[in-house]
């Protein structure tokens, strides 16, 4: 299989795998190791999938450069889960607040479902201007007995993008990064809990990276039930259930591939930006035709977000990018328009092609 076998796949997740990734997979779909089977069908207990496993751990923590400050587990459930999860292990007392800043439809989903788990603070909210935003320091002034500040690093619907975690002195930092983590460095020293969803940049769906600083593990009560309890699946190692196996594989992969052919997270990042640089160069030469969404200060490096000046036009832009290889492009259905994701695994190639076809189709369409 080669890269001309392939579309350009700008979907939000799951998300584009790198391709020699995939070919590994492939090579060693039916017999992995040597040990005469497929890595989804060997015991999760097994020395094979265990060694699997601590290097997929070993991976996530060389790339952020954690040293023992945090926990490294692999569950399931989804950012779903966590919006639950979080707040139920970490508001230990009747007293404790959590804070959440509210910057577009994910963290507004896990502020809502927080809600059912304890004392919840919406400390600042992006909705009066349709997530266009992101909050200053001097926007933020957290709870008594704040016991964590949520926020979500960045948001794939509105292509909006945290460039520096919130200060908020010695406050815990919970962060879903979901559709930026591993695409650059982590101020992990200041961040509680890190965790994401991998179709994004990780890997496959279905295994959720949860990163937890061991001091708060203690916070995590008994009496919650087990699956919940953040405490029982750091002293099992990821393994208080059966783990999703070929997940975790595909995450180990895709750590020696980011380490090995990216060079690091600092390479990947400038990589990234590179890659960005092209699509909102075109936006803003060809303004007239594209609307970005975030204000330009904020906007993702991930999640390319902007609107056509009316629904024909997008219509148009879809079917036709469509027929040149150019898939998934279509916005969010909460905010229309287009939207492209640019995660680590697209090529430069790709950004390349959707940058000459934003160029023809102005041309054509002005």
């Amino acid at each position: 299989m080669t890269t001309a076998d392939r579309s350009y796949n700008f979907s939000a997740g799951p998300a584009t795998i790198p391709l020699k990734v995939l070919q590994q997979i492939q090579q060693e779909l039916l017999n992995f190791n040597g040990c005469g089977a497929s890595i989804m069908e060997i015991s999760h207990r097994s020395a094979t999938f265990i060694e699997v496993l601590d290097s997929a751990r070993a991976g996530i923590k060389q790339l952020l450069g954690i040293s023992d400050s945090h926990e490294v587990l692999f569950l399931q459930g989804g950012s779903r889960l966590q919006f639950s999860m979080i707040p139920m292990n970490l508001l230990r007392t009747g007293e404790d607040r959590a804070n959440y800043i509210v910057s577009g439809a994910w963290s507004q989903k896990a502020y809502d479902e927080a809600l059912a788990t304890g004392n919840i603070d919406l400390i600042w909210n992006g909705a009066k201007s349709n997530f266009t935003t992101l909050p200053t320091s001097a926007d933020l002034s957290l709870s008594d007995n704040s016991a964590f500040l949520y926020y979500a690093s960045n948001e794939t619907i509105h292509g909006i993008q945290f460039h520096k975690p919130p200060e908020v002195n010695n406050t815990p930092l919970v962060c879903d990064a979901s559709s930026d983590f591993l695409s650059r460095p982590i101020e992990m020293q200041c961040h509680g809990i890190v965790y994401a969803c991998a179709q994004k940049n990780a890997g496959p769906s279905g295994v959720t990276i949860v990163l937890v600083r061991k001091d708060l593990l203690d916070r995590s009560s008994d009496d919650l039930p087990g699956y919940l309890n953040f405490k029982n699946h750091a002293e099992q190692k990821s393994m208080f259930n059966t783990p999703p196996t070929f997940g975790i594989y595909v995450i180990d992969l895709i750590c020696k591939w980011l380490l090995n052919d990216m060079g690091g997270l600092s390479q990947t990042a400038e990589y990234n930006q590179g890659k960005a640089n092209l699509i909102y160069d075109i936006i803003d030469e060809c303004s007239e035709m594209y609307l970005g969404h975030a204000e330009r200060e904020h906007r993702s490096k991930m999640n390319i977000a902007f609107n056509l000046p009316n629904e024909e036009l997008t219509t148009k832009f879809i079917d036709q990018a469509g027929q040149q290889g150019l898939m998934s492009l279509k916005g969010h259905r909460s905010v229309g328009g287009i939207r492209a994701s640019l995660y680590n695994a697209m090529p430069r190639e790709g950004v390349l092609a959707l940058r000459d076809f934003m160029k023809s189709f102005y041309t054509q369409n002005s």
